[in-house]
C-alpha cells in the first residue's frame, strides 16, 4: 500500500472515530428579544443625523444626482439595518421607513422630473441590437433551407 493512501486511510478512520465521539444534538434556537422602539427611534435618529452632515457636504444642486451622494445614502441605509438589528426589530419596519420617508422629504423632494426624457442609446449598442435579430433570422432561415433539402437522410 502507498504511503499515501495509508495515511488517508488513517485520517478517515481517524475522522469517523471523531465524529462518532462528538455529541451532535440540535440546540434550542435563542428566544428572541422584543422589539425596543423607542431605543429604535432614537438609534434611527442618530444614523439620519449622520446622513444630514454628510449629505451638508454636498452641493445641493447634485442632491438629485444618485452618483454624488450614493455611498452616503449606502451607508445611511446600512446603519438602519444594523441598528434596528441591535435592538431586535426587524428591517425594513414602519418605524424606520417613515423616518426614511421623511429623510427623502427634506433632501430629494425636488427631484421629481416632470416628463420622461428619452435618450437614444450609442451608435454602438443601437448597431448590435438591430443586427442581432437580423443574424438570428438569416441564420434560422439557413436551417430550415438546409434541413429541409437533406430530409431524405435525416427521415
Amino acid at each position: 500500500m502507498d504511503t499515501n493512501e495509508s495515511t488517508v486511510l488513517k485520517l478517515f478512520v481517524v475522522g469517523i472515530l471523531a465524529a462518532d465521539s462528538l455529541d451532535i444534538e440540535p440546540t434550542a434556537p435563542r428566544p428572541k428579544k422584543a422589539c425596543n422602539e423607542s431605543r429604535l427611534r432614537w438609534e434611527v435618529e442618530v444614523c439620519g443625523e449622520v446622513f444630514k452632515r454628510d449629505m451638508g457636504h454636498i452641493d445641493p444642486q447634485y442632491w438629485c444626482n444618485l452618483t454624488h451622494f450614493i455611498s452616503e445614502y449606502h451607508h445611511f441605509t446600512r446603519c438602519t439595518e444594523l441598528k434596528a438589528d441591535v435592538v431586535s426589530c426587524y428591517w425594513p419596519n414602519p418605524l424606520v421607513e417613515s423616518y426614511i420617508i421623511r429623510i427623502h422629504k427634506h433632501f430629494f423632494s425636488n427631484c421629481s422630473a416632470d416628463h420622461v426624457v428619452w435618450v437614444d442609446p450609442p451608435d454602438d449598442t443601437l448597431t448590435i441590437l438591430i443586427l442581432i435579430p437580423v443574424f438570428l433570422t438569416l441564420a434560422m432561415i439557413a436551417l430550415v433551407v438546409w434541413c429541409s433539402k437533406r430530409s431524405d437522410i435525416l427521415a
